[in-house]
């Protein structure tokens, strides 16, 4: 995105800045306790996130996950660390097309929809590619590598934790490497009832009015720290005419904190969400800042005792709120949120979390007044009732506790005072899961060494903590209960394009207190790890009977339940022989376990996994510690450090036995493998999704139809199948034998070479920001940094310039499906798709394939040890060289975008987006998914020539950034890149047919888009045109040589540089000299166009819940385009439409302020100060500094990044804005309705034009979790 400075240094992939999570990753396995999945899909899959996340991914493993980006790991339904063992293939959900990246505004996507890709069963080299306004994704292990390996929750003790091994443990430590067969059941019982040591930094405290807090010092992000007020209420606290208050106060305090606004001027990010039982405020602030007299805690400290404790409830603000809530419960009413609330109804319908959202009902939503809002927040909005947690870069925790005790210990000290009680049992059956686990009467624990308050001082509080509230029951499956098997519920739908069935389990939480519960963690880890394998082997036809099949395990703080769900998608067609197969497989695993060979494959990727984690202890954000340490105590586990985790994850593993890893795992399989049988575990609930129609050949569409009955039948049919074991697997330990590569060096003879003629260095390294840039004698140009950001860890992409806009008239969408055809294979040389992936399984590394507009991208995560660096390096190596196309694989690739074609009606937001784009770039097919005319006629060697032949000389760069020596790096490079071979001249291949906006004016600048649905909702983009991230213009004009010779100046901007700190002028003056100008002034432009959208079309007005404005600065195409996405209502949604055209244009008659563009300042270069610790940030940064197509991009667009930014002005600010297209005739606007009274347009059908075959149905991301949360107040 423009918006950040990586962005403005030039991604690999622009405009969009990519995070960690926005890559897919196969081959880790982090240990994570609570959660597991493993998948199998073939299609697109997108599993809805939970709590905040709209999309069933399987945020970002597991069941429900977060992305980067999203402040707390507490909004996913998934405890903890959101880690899956394996996961599907699984296609990340349209956000629209490739202009529109991302819809939301950075920060603000966190609570709202995410979604989660998984593991590839068919593809080692995920896909990525872009394109329309949408992006699908693959994820292979996806590895949120900043948790800790195992999971934990708050000690039992608020004191210093020991580290050593537990006294009363028989076994000494040093001898668990080698556990010893002959030791008695006694002594390994011991051990394993012998509890995980707790975090050794985690400071716990309370006081005197009850409130408990909870300090962690954590070095990243330097200088910064998290703040996060939790108090314990949510929906399903609210009687039966308050539905959604709970969400309505967060709201009103949040936005009516006149003390939070103040922070926004410092550099601080902060949000609020409401949940089922907590509602939570956080604050990410620097720890100091000149106005703040070196310390901003108090600051944020007063701020949030205002919005918990102390808000005002005025009429005015209520009134802005109660308009923007009623919005986003429009907003939100997708039909994946439809989707999720039947999940959840189903599941726990014996009690209120099948009744009770968070967003509330729209009927008491519009009636409530201030006097029943407030007897609410008195009710439950007080200290007693709340968790502080603050980490971050502090170094005096005596003066944190002071500074917490000064601005929380008065409040409500003062009134009435009770003696403050223990949580009870009658506390009901959440509070041992979602409240921070504290002993019995945590002040009366609290020691002195750790505690601020002694057990006297925690007498008096004005309330206490809730002992009795609504209990929250849950119907467990059990085995032996006896409990009859309720029939399958069917959901039916207009806009559900696919068949996806839910088969549920759900079992109290297992603490994870002690070795033997980490030790149980760990064998089902490793049982349900084998699952993808074991269907991905079976099942390589090109039309497998399903989509996707996944198994889920994972612990719900959220839900307070520990759930497994099978899930099983198909198209209608299939569903009945999809169902019968995934049965089987579980079947099967179930019955003859996981082998010998996938037991210590997967231990041994565990482990390494965990030790890799440990060694990256330092380099953990806050943001991720306080997320881990928030939901562990909301379960019940014990918090550890990663370190402690890996440590502790050694020693049991020593002691596991197969047969106990298939006994641990069997248990977890038994309500679907017995299903039917009385003595087995039942399941909670089947809940099948399904269309209301479906396509016929010849036909057309007809009525699907489905009865319980036949599902209970197709279930039964699996069961009855005959099945056998599963073989061995042989797994290749290197991809280039030591020979062959002897061979290849001396046939080849990599060397170095001078980067260009007028410099005879063979490597340039820059000393300021330590990269290091050389070039191969075969023409490949490599640039490397070598840093500490990520212990023992390191990053590599290669760049292939490009991309989609390389393909021709006769061949549209020949790049982006031959991309996905090489994924889909996944084959190299002699190894099958399964034998590199589990190549990658035993050498921990992650591997992405994408292709966008421009540019053809591989992305490898990797970890140096024991030789994973090198693994890598063979991986590339034998895709440049050996690269295997298959004929199925094709098929596959080819159906898939069909599929995501002819699902765009289904989708108001695609649907939209799309008609936009179609029209703005005059129906170029390259940006936008290809039609079903364009795929018909392609073929493999027309897809796989289209890839291939981009490949070609200095066409390619490669940059690998991490904890790496010299000689290490350059012997990888020189070794598995120098003996690639060389090809030939690239300025054939970088040459595009020519790109054209719509001529304007046009009567497509304006349209609409109707969709039938039984709820309204509204969505609108509007879009035009822009320059490049180097100022070059659709038209052919270099912005960049007009500002050079001063025609782009005005007579005011004249100005004298600008002394620096050190006394050195800085740039200000020169900065429209500088090649990085349009990028570094846009990305000012759009942090300021969105700030006034929020506060006028949402705040001001009160039209939309969600309006942002985003760039798309590309490198090589010489043009761009910005996009205003926003959300509305039917009534609303054209006025929303005017106001953000007013806002865009209204820049010169309401002038810029210096305090916008200080703010806007500010926030870039936080983030960019935040990422600097990224690996793949510095990727970003690195990408380009070597192509030949992008000659502007140098090492000085790195090191004059944060002087650039500082020495903007508001007159370079208006030259970018100058030259975004605002007028009338520039513009390009799409308004979407649905509704059951949306006008049906005689072309509703469009953006679809032709009669789909039936066997390409769209998919629609399920799941539960976006009903449990609510999206970001801000």
């Amino acid at each position: 995105m423009a918006g950040s400075l990586m962005a403005a240094a030039s991604t690999v992939c622009p405009p969009s800045t990519r995070s960690l999570e926005d890559y897919s990753f196969g081959g880790r396995l982090n240990l994570i306790p609570f959660q597991f999945s493993a998948s199998c899909s073939r299609k697109t899959r997108v599993r809805s996130q939970s709590i905040c996340d709209i999309q069933r991914w399987p945020h970002e493993g597991g069941r429900w996950r977060i992305r980067k980006g999203s402040s707390s790991a507490r909004r996913q339904l998934s405890p903890v660390l959101d880690e899956s063992t394996l996961m599907s293939c699984s296609y990340e959900r349209h956000n629209h097309s490739s202009c529109f990246r991302k819809n939301h505004r950075r920060g603000h996507y966190t609570k709202g929809y995410v979604q989660k890709g998984a593991f590839s069963s068919r593809n080692i080299l995920v896909d990525k590619s872009t394109f329309s306004l949408s992006k699908f994704s693959v994820k292979l292990l996806p590895v949120r590598r900043s948790f800790t390996p195992s999971a934990t929750i708050g000690p039992d003790e608020p004191r210093v934790a020991s580290t050593t091994w537990p006294e009363d443990a028989v076994i000494e430590k040093q001898g668990l490497e080698l556990w010893d067969p002959e030791i008695e059941n006694a002594e390994l019982e011991r051990f394993l009832s012998s509890p995980l040591p707790p975090h050794p930094k985690l400071y716990r405290g309370q006081l005197k009015n009850g409130l408990r807090y909870l300090i962690l010092p954590n070095k990243i992000p330097a200088n910064r720290f998290e703040a996060h007020m939790e108090i314990h209420v949510g929906s399903i606290d609210e009687e039966d005419d308050e539905q959604g208050i709970a969400h309505m106060i967060e709201h009103v305090a949040f936005l009516g904190s006149k003390k939070r606004e103040k922070l926004l001027g410092t550099g601080a990010r902060s949000n609020a969400y409401t949940d089922f039982h907590h509602t939570v405020f956080h604050i990410h602030a620097p720890t100091s800042t000149k106005d703040s007299d070196g310390d901003l805690l108090p600051f944020v400290l007063d701020a949030l005792n205002e919005i918990a404790f102390h808000p005002k409830f005025l009429p005015s603000r209520i009134e802005k709120e109660r308009r923007a809530i009623l919005s986003e419960l429009q907003m939100m009413n997708t039909i994946e949120y439809r989707v999720d609330c039947q999940l959840l109804q189903y599941l726990h319908s014996e009690n209120k979390l099948s009744r009770r959202f968070p967003i509330g009902l729209e009927e008491q939503i519009k009636k409530w007044d201030a006097d029943k809002i407030r007897s609410f927040h008195e009710r439950w909005y007080f200290p007693a009732n709340a968790t502080l947690y603050i980490v971050g870069d502090i170094d005096n925790i005596a003066k944190t506790v002071y500074q917490i005790e000064a601005m929380f210990g008065k409040t409500y000290v003062e009134n009435e005072t009770t003696p403050t009680r223990t949580p009870s049992n009658a506390f009901g059956a959440m509070a041992s899961f979602l409240v921070p686990k504290l002993p019995s009467g945590l002040a009366g624990s609290l020691s002195s060494e750790r505690s601020a308050t002694s057990a006297e001082q925690v007498k008096p509080s004005q309330k206490e903590r809730h002992a009795i509230r609504p209990p929250v029951k849950h119907r467990w499956c059990l085995p032996g209960t006896g409990q009859e098997i309720e029939p399958p519920q069917i959901f039916q739908h207009e806009l559900l394009q696919n068949f996806s069935i839910n088969l549920f389990c759900k079992i109290p939480v297992n603490k994870v207190q002690t070795f033997g519960d980490l030790r149980n963690v760990l064998m089902k880890r490793i049982f349900l790890s084998a699952l993808h394998f074991r269907i991905n082997t079976r099942y390589k036809s090109s039309n497998p009977p399903f989509t996707s099949i996944e198994l889920d395990h994972s612990d719900s703080g959220r839900e307070g339940c520990t759930v497994t769900t099978l899930t099983v998608t198909a198209e209608p067609k299939n569903w009945h022989c999809a169902v019968n197969i995934a049965v089987q497989e579980v079947r099967r695993l179930k019955e003859f376990g996981v082998t010998k060979g996938e037991l210590t494959r997967y231990m041994d990727a565990l482990l390494k996994d965990s030790e890799h984690l440990a060694a990256m202890i330092d380099n953990v954000p806050s943001v991720d510690n306080l997320d881990f340490i928030m939901e562990s105590d909301a379960l019940g586990h014990t918090v550890m450090d990663q370190r402690q985790g890996h440590d502790c994850l050694v020693s049991v593993a020593e002691t596991v036995t197969l047969e106990e890893v298939n006994s641990a795992g069997a248990k977890v399989l038994e309500y679907i493998s017995d299903f039917g049988n009385p003595t087995a575990s039942p399941p909670a609930a089947i809940v099948a999704c399904v269309p209301k129609t479906v396509h016929v050949d010849g036909v057309g569409e007809v009525e699907f139809r489905i009865d319980p009955n036949e599902i209970t039948e197709a279930i039964r049919e699996g069961l009855n199948e005959p099945i056998e074991a599963e073989p061995e697997l042989e797994v290749p330990k290197e991809l280039i034998s030591s020979s062959h590569l002897s061979e290849l060096k001396s046939l080849c003879k990599p060397a170095f070479v001078p980067l260009n003629p007028d410099v005879n260095a063979t490597r340039i390294f820059d000393e300021e920001t330590g990269i290091t840039q050389c070039r191969l004698s075969n023409g490949i140009p490599v640039n490397y940094k070598i840093t500490q950001n990520e212990a023992k860890g390191g990053v590599m992409r290669l760049i292939v310039g490009g991309g989609r806009a390389n393909e021709t008239s006769e061949s549209r969408g020949s790049v982006v499906v031959g991309v996905r055809t090489l994924s889909e294979g996944g084959r190299v040389g002699n190894f099958s798709r399964e034998q590199v992936e589990l190549f990658c399984v035993n050498h921990l590394i992650n591997c992405s394939l994408e292709s966008t507009e421009e540019f053809v991208c591989m992305e490898f995560r990797f970890t140096l040890r024991d030789g994973g660096m090198r693994a890598a390096f063979q991986l590339l190596h034998m895709v440049l060289e050996h690269s295997v196309w298959l004929e199925d694989a094709f098929d596959r690739a080819r159906q898939l975008y069909l599929q995501y074609y002819r699902a765009i009606p289904k989708s108001l937001e695609r649907a939209t987006a799309h008609k936009l784009m179609i029209a703005m770039l005059n129906g170029d097919e390259r940006f936008f998914e290809p039609t079903p005319e364009s795929l018909q006629q392609l073929t493999l060697p027309i897809v796989k020539n289209a890839v291939m032949n981009q490949f070609r000389g200095d066409n390619m760069e490669v940059s690998i950034v991490g904890d790496f020596t010299e000689d290490e790096i350059e012997s990888c490079i020189l070794d598995y890149l120098g003996t690639v071979t060389a090809t030939g001249s690239t300025e054939k291949g970088n040459e595009y047919e020519p790109i054209f906006f719509r001529p304007s004016p046009s009567d497509l600048q304006s349209q609409q888009v109707f969709l039938k649905d039984t709820d309204e909702r509204a969505c609108a983009y509007i879009a035009g045109p822009a320059p490049n991230r180097w100022g070059l213009t659709i038209e052919g004009q270099d912005l960049f040589e007009l500002v050079k010779k001063g025609s782009l100046v005005s007579d005011d901007e004249q100005r004298k540089p600008v002394e620096s700190k050190d006394g050195e002028a800085n740039l200000s003056g020169k900065i429209q000299q500088l090649p990085l100008f349009f990028a570094i002034t846009m990305g000012l432009l759009a942090e300021i166009i969105n700030s006034r959208l929020f506060t006028t079309v949402r705040d001001s007005l009160g039209l939309t819940y969600d309006v942002s404005f985003e760039l798309s600065l590309f490198d090589r195409l010489k043009f761009g385009w910005y996009v205003i996405s926003v959300t509305s209502t039917p009534s609303k949604v054209y006025k929303a439409v005017d106001a953000c055209k007013d806002v865009l244009r209204g820049l010169h008659n309401s002038k810029i302020t210096q305090r916008e563009l200080d703010r806007a300042r500010r926030t870039l270069l936080m983030r960019h100060e935040a990422e600097m610790k990224s690996n793949v940030y510095w990727l970003g940064l690195l990408a380009h500094l070597q192509a030949s197509s992008i000659p502007r991009k140098d090492i000085s667009c790195i090191k004059d990044l944060t002087s650039l930014y500082e020495a903007a002005t508001i007159e370079d600010v208006y030259v970018a804005y100058n030259h975004l297209k605002v007028g009338e005739d520039s513009l390009y606007s799409c308004i979407g309705v649905a509704g059951s009274q949306a006008r049906v347009e005689a072309d509703s059908a469009s953006v679809v034009s032709e009669e789909s075959d039936g066997s390409a149905a769209g998919l629609i991301p399920i799941g539960r979790g976006l009903a449990t949360m609510t999206r970001p107040t801000t």
